[in-house]
């Protein structure tokens, strides 16, 4: 049986949200400026997915990639206090570093061992510049990475739709492809409130415990569909 609280509620269990950003050169300019603006709009949505939903903890953290990937909010941040600090453009695409850098965060030793599905959201406009398959091997090498729900964004014609695919891991679920700043801002707020509203519903954690009562993480998190693309734009990437 899970844990209970007072009156009958499921106990809250921590959900740890992770933004990889890519920080390369080739984002500077208006797809950096916009990507920060696109982030500090989906907080409050966050905020509020989380305070209706109190059976989930919300923690985000960030990590931004270019030459070499680190920390950029390295301490996980329960969503009522998290506050974006802007990010800046310049240097490669080392997105393999990435994902090593966030599988050493969903070890089994950093990780609660009752959470909730982690969620993943990837964001680029090019091409790795390092080693993306051992660093994605990294990743699913760990419980909860194999675990988590990994959502990925491409920015522009120019970003690699196969490896975002392959980070993702799955059939059914594509990357997006944001051509414009207002298709930017809906996906990273659907990723950031509607998927994290599927990954800390009561029916995920019921799943995560799993019938014999003992913790196991799970992907088995129905996902909403994501919005459509524009039609008419006039800035176009």
């Amino acid at each position: 049986m899970m844990t209970k609280l007072p009156g009958g509620a499921l106990a809250s269990r921590p959900l740890h949200f992770f933004w990889l950003m890519d920080c390369s050169g080739s984002m500077a300019g208006e797809k950096i400026q916009q990507l920060n603006f696109a982030v500090k709009e989906a907080i409050p949505e966050m905020q509020k997915v989380a305070t209706e939903n109190p059976n989930a903890q919300v923690f985000v953290r960030a990590i931004a990639f270019a030459n070499g990937a680190q920390w950029h909010i390295s301490q996980p941040t329960p969503i009522n206090d998290f506050r974006w600090r802007d990010l800046r453009a310049q240097g490669v695409t080392d997105m393999g570093r990435a994902l090593q850098l966030v599988a050493g965060a969903l070890s089994v030793e950093q990780m609660p061992p009752r959470g909730l599905p982690p969620v993943l959201v990837l964001i680029s406009d090019g091409h790795p510049t390092d080693d993306f398959n051992t660093g994605l091997k990294a990743l699913m090498a760990e419980p909860w990475g194999k675990k988590a729900v990994r959502i990925a964004i491409a920015i522009g014609d120019d970003a690699d739709h196969d490896v975002l695919q392959k980070f993702i891991g799955h059939p059914e679920i594509a990357p997006l492809s944001a051509h414009n700043p207002a298709d930017l801002v809906k996906f990273i707020k659907w990723a950031s409130t509607a998927v994290l509203k599927a990954a800390s519903a009561p029916a995920t954690q019921m799943s995560a415990q799993g019938a014999s009562g003992a913790s196991a993480p799970t992907t088995n998190v129905p996902l909403p569909a994501p919005p459509a693309p524009s039609d008419e734009v006039d800035d176009v990437w």
